[in-house]
């Protein structure tokens, strides 16, 4: 783990390097307090700070408020320094932000012990945030294909449609649904199955712009967004993902497994307002007319 060392003496910082190296840790140096506020502030800064009270710049207490009043998403645990042993000088260097302080002239290994109480809640802080973006994770992604859940990909849908009238821009939406899928399940198993709506989305995936948007919808049902999107191109968008999903089986154990897809594609004119259930509706509609025709097509009707 990285330590940033802040001192202006030049012997007081050796040391500390030397002790801290042979600790295991990796350290960064800083003669001044302005030094220091910079590589606290730059990325990948050190999550570990060992800064003296008195320096040229900012002081240790000064660097803590400032620290602590940027905040961020890492915690970063400051021990400071200092010959002040004074009841009232330790208040006030805790009441400006220090977790920990250690008077001069230091034992090293009371330091050592210190600052492996420091380490100990910085690794903490990064295992709950960890945790916080896994179930953010959980609470707006498939599990399965990795793309947005029904939930996630509404709240989207509603998120553009408002955009969509507030630039004037079109928004169009497309219902996607792999074709016989019950079929591929009964025939090669659920975890064949299950490899066919990966697929399925990859391949989707790959010819979609960046800002658009695909969603899991129930099943293997998909809906996807494309923001800005006329209905012709948002026609042709999908009609590449419908050929590259034809045009290629998926390699699996048993031998190759060929599928398709049938696409319903509605769009929200720029001059149009409609709710997102309305667009829904019609581009449900239209899948339901690509399945009625034979499947493995796309069709695109008005949003009215």
């Amino acid at each position: 783990m990285r330590v940033l060392v802040a001192d202006d003496n030049l012997i007081s910082r050796r040391v500390l390097e030397a002790a801290l190296r042979q600790w295991g840790y990796d350290v960064v140096l800083a003669d001044d307090g302005n030094e220091a506020w910079k590589i606290l502030r730059s990325p990948n800064a050190p999550r570990l700070a060992i800064l003296d009270w008195m320096m040229p710049g900012l002081s240790g207490p000064e660097l803590c408020r400032r620290v602590r009043q940027a905040g961020g998403d890492r915690y970063t645990y400051i021990l400071l320094v200092t010959s002040r042993a004074e009841k009232q000088d330790v208040i006030e260097g805790l009441e400006a932000g220090a977790d920990d302080y250690i008077t001069k002239p230091f034992d090293q290994m009371e330091l050592k012990v210190r600052l492996a109480g420091g380490r100990r809640i910085v690794e903490l802080q990064d295992q709950l945030l960890e945790a916080q973006a896994t179930l953010r994770e959980q609470a707006t992604v498939d599990a399965l294909t990795k793309v947005w859940n029904r939930r996630s990909i509404l709240e989207i849908l509603e998120r553009e449609v408002d955009r969509a009238e507030r630039e004037h821009s079109p928004l169009s939406v497309a219902m996607a649904d792999l074709d016989h899928f019950k079929q591929i399940n009964d025939t090669y198993g659920h975890l064949a199955g299950d490899a066919v709506l990966v697929e399925a989305v990859q391949r989707m995936r790959s010819s979609m712009r960046s800002y658009d948007s695909l969603g899991r919808y129930g099943g293997e049902e998909f809906l996807l967004l494309f923001p800005g999107c006329e209905p012709a191109a948002a026609g042709r968008l999908a009609e590449r993902m419908r050929a590259e999903i034809e045009q290629r089986p998926l390699d699996w154990q048993t031998g190759p497994i060929r599928f398709t897809i049938s696409f319903g594609v509605t769009t929200l004119r720029a001059d149009q307002r409609l709710p997102s259930e309305a667009l829904l509706r019609v581009a449900d509609a239209a899948l339901y007319q690509a399945k009625q025709q034979g499947r493995n097509r796309v069709v695109a009707l008005p949003a009215e």
